[in-house]
C-alpha cells in the first residue's frame, strides 16, 4: 500500500502562505523558498504549498476540495471558529449541525476551504 504523505494546495505566494499556516497551525515551515513552502500538518503528513504559476504539469480546476481538521466536540468548534474570526479569516459556512457532526468553513488567502468539524456521536449498535 502506498503511504499517504502530502496535500499540495496552489497558491500565489508560498513564503506568505507558509506565513499564514504557520500562525494558524503553531507549526514551522520545514523548507520556503519563493515557489515552494512545506510545513507539517500531522505525524508524517506535510502541507505543501506551490506557486500556482510554476506547478507541472499545469493544473486545471476540475472541482473544489479541503483541507480538514478534526476537533473533540462541537464546544471546540465553536471556539475555533470564533478564533479564526478573530484572526481575520474569511468564513464560508458558519458553525453548524450537519450529518458527519458539527463543522464550520473558512478560507485562507488564496480561497482554499478550512473545514474544522467535531464527528457526530456514531450510533449504538443494537
Amino acid at each position: 500500500m502506498h503511504k499517504f504523505s502530502f496535500v499540495l494546495l496552489y497558491v500565489d505566494n508560498p513564503p506568505a502562505s507558509a506565513a499564514f499556516y504557520a500562525d494558524l497551525l503553531g507549526k514551522k515551515p520545514v523548507e520556503t523558498s519563493p515557489t515552494f513552502a512545506m510545513l507539517p500538518l500531522a505525524e508524517e503528513v506535510m502541507l505543501g504549498l506551490w506557486l500556482r504559476n510554476t506547478v507541472e504539469p499545469v493544473a486545471t480546476a476540475p472541482g473544489g476540495g479541503e483541507v480538514a481538521f478534526t476537533v473533540t466536540d462541537a464546544a471546540e468548534v465553536e471556539r475555533t471558529h470564533a478564533e479564526w474570526r478573530k484572526r481575520g479569516l474569511p468564513i464560508a459556512q458558519k458553525p453548524t449541525a450537519m450529518d458527519f457532526g458539527h463543522t464550520f468553513v473558512a478560507l485562507d488567502p488564496d480561497g482554499h476551504r478550512l473545514r474544522v468539524f467535531a464527528p457526530a456521536a456514531a450510533p449504538e449498535s443494537a
